[in-house]
C-alpha cells in the first residue's frame, strides 16, 4: 500500500502542473454551454515553427487571461489503477495552486488519506519522503513563459494529428507538448522528472471566463512494476478566490 500511495502521490502532485495559476466560473443558466469568448488562435500550418506552435497553444488556453490567472481550486473525483488491475480505487481530491504554491488533499477511504503542501519554499507530505516539485516549473504553467529569457522552445516529432514542441528552462526542466493541429489545444504533455516520465492526456475542456480548463484528464506513469493510471474528473472550479496564508501553511 505504501508504494501504491507513493506512486499515487507522484501522479497527483504533478497534476498540479496542469493549472498552476482564474473570475468565478459561471454557466449560461439555461443548461447550454455559453459561446466561446476565446479568440481563435493563429492558424497552424505545416511550416509553423516551434515558437509559433507555443504561441498558438497559449492563445487557445486564453492568451493574456490565462497569463493573468492567480490561483485555481479544483474539486473532483479520481479513479486510480495499479498495474494489471481493471478495478479502480476511487477517491476524491481537492487541489489548490497559486504560482509555485500547491496544496493537495486526497480522500480514498478506507485505503488512505493524504495531504501534500508546497508553500513556495519547502514541502510537506503526510507520507514521509515524498517531495513535490514547484507547480510553476512544469506543464501548462510554462506555456506563459515560453518567450521569456531563460526558456527555449524546440521541435519534437509530431504524433498523428498532434504537433509537438518542447519548452525547457535554464535549469533543464522540460515539458513536451502535443497540440491539436486544428484547435491548438494541448491534448497531451509529457514531463520527465526524477528518472520517470509522467504523461497527461486531456479529453474534455470547459471555458471559464475566457480561460480553457481541462476537466477530464488521465495521467500515467511507467514504473518497474508496470504502468499506473489516474483518471480525473473535475466537478467544481473556483478561480482567483481569496486564499488565506493558512491554506499553504506547513504544520
Amino acid at each position: 500500500m505504501k508504494r501504491y500511495a507513493l506512486t499515487l502521490v507522484a501522479l497527483l502532485s504533478l497534476s498540479s502542473t496542469a493549472l498552476a495559476q482564474a473570475p468565478d466560473a459561471k454557466s449560461s443558466g439555461n443548461g447550454t454551454a455559453p459561446a466561446s469568448t476565446i479568440p481563435a488562435p493563429p492558424p497552424i500550418t505545416a511550416n509553423s515553427t516551434p515558437v509559433e506552435l507555443a504561441r498558438a497553444a497559449l492563445a487557445a488556453q486564453g492568451g493574456d487571461k490565462f497569463k493573468n490567472l492567480k490561483s485555481v481550486t479544483l474539486f473532483g473525483s479520481v479513479d486510480l489503477y495499479a498495474p494489471s488491475q481493471t478495478v479502480a480505487l476511487p477517491g476524491k481530491f481537492a487541489l489548490v495552486t497559486a504560482g509555485a504554491r500547491m496544496r493537495l488533499d486526497v480522500d480514498a477511504s478506507p485505503a488512505f488519506k493524504f495531504k501534500q503542501i508546497y508553500d513556495g519554499q519547502q514541502s510537506y507530505s503526510s507520507i514521509p519522503g515524498v517531495q513535490t516539485p514547484p507547480a510553476d516549473k512544469f506543464g501548462l504553467a510554462v506555456l506563459v513563459k515560453f518567450d521569456q529569457p531563460g526558456y527555449t522552445v524546440s521541435a519534437l516529432p509530431n504524433e498523428k494529428k498532434l504537433r509537438g514542441f518542447r519548452i525547457a528552462d535554464a535549469e533543464g526542466n522540460a515539458t513536451d507538448f502535443f497540440i491539436d493541429s486544428a484547435t491548438a489545444r494541448v491534448m497531451k504533455y509529457l514531463i520527465p522528472y526524477n528518472g520517470y516520465t509522467f504523461g497527461t492526456e486531456n479529453s474534455k475542456f470547459k471555458e471559464f471566463e475566457g480561460v480553457l480548463i481541462p476537466t477530464n484528464f488521465t495521467q500515467r506513469i511507467e514504473m518497474p512494476a508496470g504502468a499506473f493510471f489516474a483518471e480525473f474528473k473535475v466537478k467544481d472550479v473556483r478561480l482567483n478566490q481569496p486564499l488565506g496564508d493558512d491554506v499553504f501553511a506547513i504544520q
